[in-house]
């Protein structure tokens, strides 16, 4: 009779993300938690994400109606977060609710994906000048 012999997996740990993908949830963490003082005004928004994006160090790119882009959205603000030298900077869009008193932050997908690229092409005028 042969002896039984057994296997046993090692647990490897997961290598850690690479920076760049471990900046966007802390990014999305730091923006949610400054957008819980939105005041529910739709009229407010504007000032408010200005406001927000100077807070945590981002940028304000620019403001337009979503169009269709975000579901339940009727206002995206692009921001533009983690410009210092350890960081790579990322895109992030702030969503003003189709009830216009709520708020929420978006990472960009395939469905906003011109946009994103819109938001960079943006940042390279802006650095060109």
């Amino acid at each position: 009779m042969a002896a039984q012999q057994s296997t046993m997996d090692i647990a490897i740990p997961a290598p850690p993300p690479p920076v760049g993908e471990a900046a966007i949830p802390m990014a999305l963490l730091e923006l949610e938690l400054s957008l819980d003082r939105f005041s529910g005004d739709k009229d407010d928004f504007v000032g408010f994400t200005h406001k927000v994006a100077h807070d945590i160090g981002a940028e304000l790119l620019f403001i337009l109606p979503a169009s269709g882009l975000v579901d339940d959205c009727v206002t995206i603000a692009a921001v533009r977060h983690g410009q210092a030298e350890d960081k790579t900077p990322i895109i992030l869009f702030i969503c003003l609710a189709q009830d216009g008193t709520t708020i929420r932050v978006e990472q960009p997908s395939e469905r906003t994906a011109g946009l994103k690229s819109f938001a960079n092409s943006f940042v390279g005028v802006l650095e060109r000048i």
